[in-house]
């Protein structure tokens, strides 16, 4: 498509960092220019949680380095906020004030750590974890010994409570809801992923409530909803993210809670796009969703360089994330609330980092969605298995003397 002549990207994130190899990828010629907040160059997330806090010297992020945005003819600006979107004029405004016009748009702003501002209020010795900078401020603060608690007791406080514990801190997690990862993982999971920290030492509170929380010299005195006080040395919250859609609400486009967008990823304006976290898409099912993970980050970036070069979309996988725990690697894929999940193997809390298995989410007999824990191997069975809309045959998938890759055709 000749006659577009610039793409700009806001946001040098995941998204906007494979939209760029997306772009080039499939023969886009004209400039891009990657529009970044943070001085870095575009860097991997799913690390903040773990390598960069146990491994920091050795841990590389980085996607995409000056060199190869060269090779890639790409024009970076970092440090500079864009303020203003102008859908009209097809230009954007940045912080120092200076215009940069576009013929297409892509919004990869990402998210911003839901607040806690009675925690924020404290001023020291609290912490959230979005980005470089956070990871990197938490390592001289989990050292062996000292107290650590993390509220939250979803994907991000858990791998935060397994570097902690690493670490040998002494860990406690404050949950408000009655499961671990109760919104993207089963119960079956989640009681295995409970044991797993209480087997490392970790202090799970589930289904409770924080009535307040003040400054003692220098320890953080919380104040449980039962009355229980606990003292830590810092506290690291995780309570989920808020999109960050202010410039699309500035500009007029369709927001919800974040951006949305078709399924070309196209906002209210056709030529502004969005992807990855900020962005809720439209999906087969006529509803708008949005999913929080690297993988949704890279396949909405790549529907945007597609359909700005006007190329066939490829069919569209089922969802899929991972987490890594206590060195136990988990992988989900396809819909986590199917009606029962049947297991392949054997669940044993007790055999720790030992542990292998895998779950068949099922509904109404048809496989739609799976769970491998130390079983990576088998997760792109489960994929196919869930493309297919496969039936559910429990003689054949709960044979362990089977091959699951030769039950897949």
């Amino acid at each position: 498509m000749s006659n577009i002549e610039t793409v700009v990207i806001v946001g040098a994130g995941q998204a906007g960092a494979s939209a760029i190899l997306e772009l080039r990828a499939n023969k886009y010629e004209g400039k891009i220019i990657l529009i970044g907040d943070e001085v870095h160059l575009p860097y991997e997330r799913p690390p903040l949680s773990k390598d960069v806090i146990l491994k920091p010297s050795e841990t590389k992020i980085e996607i995409l380095s000056e060199e190869k945005l060269a090779e890639l003819g790409v024009q970076t600006i970092r440090g500079f906020a864009v303020k203003k979107i102008d859908a009209d004029a097809h230009q954007v405004t940045l912080s120092d004030g200076s215009t940069i016009a576009y013929d297409k748009l892509l919004l990869a702003t990402g998210g911003a750590a839901r607040r806690l501002p009675n925690f924020d209020a404290l001023g020291k010795h609290v912490y959230t974890l979005r980005n470089l900078e956070d990871s990197q401020a938490l390592v001289p603060v989990l050292q062996a010994g000292r107290r650590i608690i993390l509220i939250g007791g979803g994907v991000i406080g858990l791998e935060l409570a397994s570097s902690a514990r690493f670490k040998e801190c002494d860990v406690t997690v404050i949950e408000m809801g009655p499961m671990v990862m109760g919104r993207s993982s089963p119960r079956v999971l989640s009681e295995f992923l409970l044991a797993q920290q209480q087997l490392a030492g970790v202090d799970v509170r589930l289904s409770t409530s924080i009535a307040d929380c003040k400054l003692d010299g220098e320890e953080i005195v919380v104040t449980l909803g039962d009355g229980e006080e606990l003292r830590a040395d810092a506290v690291v919250y995780g309570i989920g993210i808020v999109p960050n859609a202010q410039l699309a609400i500035d500009a007029g486009l369709d927001v919800d809670f974040a951006i949305k967008v078709n399924e070309n990823c196209q906002t209210s304006h056709p030529d502004i796009y969005a992807a990855g976290d900020v962005a809720t898409q439209l999906r087969e099912c006529g509803n708008h969703r949005r999913v929080e993970t690297w993988e949704n980050a890279n396949l909405q970036a790549g529907v945007f360089a597609r359909h700005v070069m006007n190329v066939e979309h490829p069919a569209v996988n089922p969802a899929w994330f991972w987490t890594d725990q206590l060195n136990i690697n988990y992988q989900f894929v396809g819909d986590m609330a199917a009606s029962e999940w049947i297991v392949r193997g054997e669940i044993n809390p007790e055999l720790r980092q030992e542990s292998s298995f895998v779950l068949f989410g099922v509904t109404d007999g048809i496989i739609v969605g799976g769970i491998t824990v130390n079983a990576a191997k088998e997760m792109r069975h489960l994929k196919k298995l869930i493309s297919k809309n496969a039936a559910f045959e429990a003689d054949k998938y709960l044979d362990l003397s089977q091959d699951l890759r030769k039950l897949v055709k």
